[in-house]
């Protein structure tokens, strides 16, 4: 990959920043990739020692281009080919709003909807003694 040209959005989806790369794509559009505090194109062409600002979903990141990378690989390959320089403050900031648990969809028991014993209860409360 010496001479031929990378795309950052491409880029930014092959290291795994980004799950797809119209969702890089989209997020370069909306100003969240910066370098130098200016706000890049999608067709930007990345070079080693490059310094992007990407703001995610979850976090922003501070990345340094170490190496190119075209084609999207596991994820230990994939961060070989970056440098995280993202300030302490940052992360810090991320761990401050991240939950303690992580919703997994499932109810828990005893919580949300009442049991057919606790129904009965609520009715035989509810109905008048008349």
């Amino acid at each position: 990959m010496d001479k031929e040209k990378l795309r950052i959005d491409k880029y930014l989806w092959a290291i795994r920043l980004f799950k797809t790369r119209s969702q890089a794509t989209a997020a370069i559009d909306a100003g969240r990739v910066k370098t130098q505090g200016t706000a890049v194109k999608a067709s930007r062409t990345v070079a080693i020692g490059d310094e992007y600002e990407v703001r995610t979903e979850g976090r922003k990141w501070v990345i340094r281009v170490t190496g190119l990378l075209a084609q999207r690989k596991q994820h230990a390959e994939a961060i070989q080919h970056y440098e995280d320089l993202t300030p302490a403050e940052e992360l810090e900031r991320l761990k401050a709003f991240q939950p303690t648990s992580f919703h997994t969809g499932k109810r828990q028991s005893k919580i949300g909807r009442p049991t057919k014993k606790q129904r009965r209860d609520i009715e035989g409360f509810m109905d008048d003694p008349d």
